[in-house]
């Protein structure tokens, strides 16, 4: 591993990529090159000067995928700040929670979510900034209008001081404590509470490293950021990894629809693609298993001559929709359906899956695709972390919670040593609420989550995801939740209502097909796994910005 400190890292790389496009902003035409970026955060630099930014200040980031985005966030870690960036689609409570909670001195904001924001309830927070347009929002009295005056006089302020321009000569980082942290994530869980949990120069270090020797993403590749940046995943590997090494990244600030994703996939032509099960699994099922399930391709698949050259078209053609010149799709942020798993891997699909959290910014284990074991979530991260399975007689193969440690592990929550002393024990390991097992080579297999896992009245553990993996492959059901209800369990079960009107049926027939799905299911799982009762809702489950439901609103 380099032993270049992480800002060290961004700092040659804006040096020996200078010339090369670093920032698009899809569907704008505005691209900025490795030397525009260093110099807006020159100039973003001097900003914080004057608004009285010292290092270790918070700076709260709130807006969609945008160059200004990257901008703020690699100005404020270069300069020694700690940035706090908040989901946009968070609610305007809970953002002004944040930022509170944070200690924010300074906000960059979206105009249009500022709009419903109160600034005489961000007591803390300095000056406003708008993401959109280089202008001040709002600005407390302490500072005088001394934020909107440096904003003005920016470009005169940059020529005085780089009289010969900004060159790669001028581009320099303190040199920081790789201990010091470098980012407050706050976390939008399915337990409803949400904790700031802090990131160090060394945590993004850990996976910018790791993407840099796993060449993940090199000089002159090209990626297309449509996850949330403010979220770890992201942020890691469609941002921080490839800024490090050159790559020119084409930031998708819209809601990324199938249809607009084909369209930009076919343009970018992506290096490689980061993406959340969600959108594999939509594919699959509202494209690939309509098909599968006609009668002539039924046989077709039985025959085995036949099924390769038909699994090899379909290969091509998925292939295609995602631009045609990827060397392979990391999935991750949440377990992949295993029906659609197994069927990716028996068309030889180039994907795998991984596995992290933001408590470890985010990577944890990841395998190369042509390396992946369908069903695991790759091999815990070589010299980087380790792993081990908590209250397992066997670990290679009953389950256990999952434990990690290592340098990608964060130091703690903001501001609640409480709630981090019940995550990290003693020893550094950290407990991750994740059952699974371990296999000899150190690859790491999930069962569910310890919080959801229900003991059956035959001291059987029940792991309700693995059910609802199921239960969501039977027709006409959208996705579900199991939980417990007295002694039995109940599939709260959302309508595939596009289904429903595609085959031309009603809502009163839904009841009975239903019954019959959930014969069909008990028929598939243990006695101990067995539905009492299907239960229709009516409205989509609530779910966090990373699209998990949020379960406990539905355990009462």
């Amino acid at each position: 591993m380099t032993k270049d400190k992480l800002l060290q890292i961004y700092a040659s790389s804006f040096r020996q990529n200078w010339t090369l496009p670093a920032l698009t902003d899809y569907g704008s035409g505005t691209t900025m090159t490795y030397a525009d970026l260093a110099r807006r955060i020159a100039a973003t630099h001097m900003l914080f000067k004057a608004c009285g930014v010292r290092k270790g200040d918070k700076v709260a980031l709130m807006g969609k995928n945008s160059i200004a985005w990257v901008e703020t966030y690699m100005a404020t870690v270069t300069y020694g700040a700690v940035i706090v960036p908040v989901l946009h689609d968070f609610n305007v409570q809970d953002a002004q929670h944040i930022i509170n909670h944070s200690g924010s001195v300074l906000l960059f904001v979206s105009e249009s979510i500022f709009e419903n924001m109160d600034f005489e309830r961000i007591p803390d927070v300095r000056a406003v900034f708008s993401l959109e347009h280089r202008r001040v929002l709002a600005e407390s009295a302490t500072l005088d209008g001394k934020a909107a005056k440096c904003l003005e006089r920016l470009p005169d302020r940059m020529r005085r001081s780089y009289p010969h321009g900004f060159t790669s000569a001028d581009v320099s980082y303190p040199d920081v404590d790789e201990n010091d942290i470098a980012e407050i994530n706050y976390t939008s869980g399915t337990t409803g509470f949400s904790k700031g949990v802090m990131l160090t120069y060394n945590n993004l270090k850990g996976n910018v490293v790791f993407g840099i020797e796993s060449r993940l993403h090199y000089r002159g590749s090209r990626c297309l950021s449509f996850l949330p940046l403010a979220h770890a995943y992201g942020c890691a590997f469609d941002m921080l990894v490839p800024l490090a090494v050159g790559t020119h990244v084409t930031l998708l600030g819209k809601l990324p629809t199938p249809k607009l994703l084909l369209k930009a996939f076919a343009e970018v032509k992506p290096s490689l693609i980061i993406c959340v099960p969600l959108i594999l699994e939509k594919i699959y099922r509202n494209k690939l298993r309509p098909m599968l399930e006609k009668g002539y391709v039924r046989n077709i698949m039985r025959l085995p001559g036949l099924n390769k050259v038909l699994y090899r078209k379909i290969r091509q053609q998925l292939i295609a929709a995602f631009g045609g010149e990827f060397e392979e799709v990391i999935v991750g942020g949440a377990p992949l359906n295993p029906e659609v798993e197994q069927f990716l891997h028996r068309i030889g699909f180039p994907f795998t899956v991984g596995y992290g959290m933001t408590e470890c910014g985010p990577l944890i284990s990841y395998t190369p695709w042509r390396r992946f074991i369908p069903g695991s979530s790759g091999r815990v991260l070589p010299g980087i972390m380790e792993a081990k399975i908590d209250g397992s007689p066997d670990p290679a193969k009953v389950s256990g919670e999952i434990c990690v440690r290592g340098m990608n592990v964060m130091k703690g929550y903001y501001r609640n040593p409480e709630a981090t002393e019940a995550v990290i024990d003693a020893e550094g390991w950290l407990h991750t609420g994740d059952m699974g097992t371990i296999s000899h080579d150190n690859t790491i297999f999930i069962r569910g989550r310890s919080k959801t896992m229900i003991l059956s009245a035959n001291g059987q553990n029940i792991y309700p995801e693995e059910i609802e993996a199921k239960l969501n492959n039977m027709p006409y059901v959208a996705e579900s939740l199991v939980v417990e209800r007295g002694n039995g369990l109940v599939a709260l079960v959302y309508p595939d209502y596009d289904a429903v009107d595609r085959d031309k049926l009603v809502n009163a027939d839904l009841p009975e097909i239903m019954e019959k799905t959930r014969t069909e299911l008990n028929k598939l799982v243990a006695p101990y796994e067995r539905i009492d009762k299907i239960q229709l809702i009516a409205n989509e489950f609530e779910k966090t910005p990373k699209r998990s439901i949020k379960r406990y609103l539905y355990n009462a």
